[in-house]
């Protein structure tokens, strides 16, 4: 079987998803770590790895070529940085419920693509939209966004197994991804448009990561019938 993305579009890989579990692991043993400091560490540890838009933004007025500066490398060390471990929690389960599938259609680079490019231009589009904030953003938010927008973007039929609260009781049922999907996505709009934006969690980074990883499944579906057609 290829293993190109556009040619695994059309049924899931039974290969290993390593890229998946990489982040997963690394995500996870990069907040033992962080927990592990003291909090004045933990403070200096955001502040070193996390975006900070006040910092960022001399970069930003300057012309595109001159970006080549080392402090955009932000950018992607606040994705593996978690403010706590609900924050961290949250976001893990996100990505393995909806990463695995996502990698298994898409392949290791796909996967790895959707993640590092929807995070990191999550962090950039509210480094640009908020340039005076001095407080670090970090979490993966921005790339989980981005994966389960590329996931509705490749299964936009599928359902999701969920344990609803019926009563006293719960009952497991199948709920359509786009519901879900759905549901989620529309409460990110009303956090982003009624709630504050703080330095930790940043809700525009769930707008633009959900948008990227949909568009960048929409392209690699476009491609593959083009190919295949």
């Amino acid at each position: 079987m290829d293993s190109g993305i556009v040619t695994n579009w059309s049924k899931s890989s039974p290969r290993f998803p390593w890229v998946t579990l990489t982040l997963f692991l690394f995500c996870t043993g990069v907040n033992l770590l962080h927990y592990g400091m003291t909090p004045l560490a933990q403070n200096a540890m955001q502040e070193l790895g996390g975006v900070i838009p006040r910092q960022l933004a001399p970069i930003f007025s300057q012309p595109f070529t001159a970006w080549a500066d080392y402090r955009l490398l932000a950018l992607l060390s606040a994705l593996f940085i978690h403010a706590s471990w609900l924050h961290l929690l949250g976001n893990m389960v996100y990505l393995w419920v909806f990463g695995l599938p996502l990698e298994r259609r898409l392949g290791g680079l796909g996967m790895m693509m959707v993640f590092v490019f929807g995070g990191a231009l999550s962090n950039l589009f509210v480094a640009v939209r908020l340039p005076d904030l001095t407080s670090p953003i970090v979490g993966a938010s921005g790339a989980i966004s981005a994966v389960v927008g590329a996931y509705l973007g490749m299964f936009p039929y599928q359902r999701i197994g969920m344990l609803l609260p019926l009563g006293l009781y719960l009952q497991f049922a199948r709920v359509p991804a786009l519901l879900v999907i759905g549901s989620w996505f529309t409460l990110q709009l009303v956090y982003t448009v009624l709630g504050p934006i703080n330095g930790i969690v940043a809700w525009w980074t769930h707008i633009v990561g959900f948008t990227l990883g949909l568009i960048f499944a929409l392209l690699v579906r476009a491609t593959a019938q083009i190919k295949l057609g």
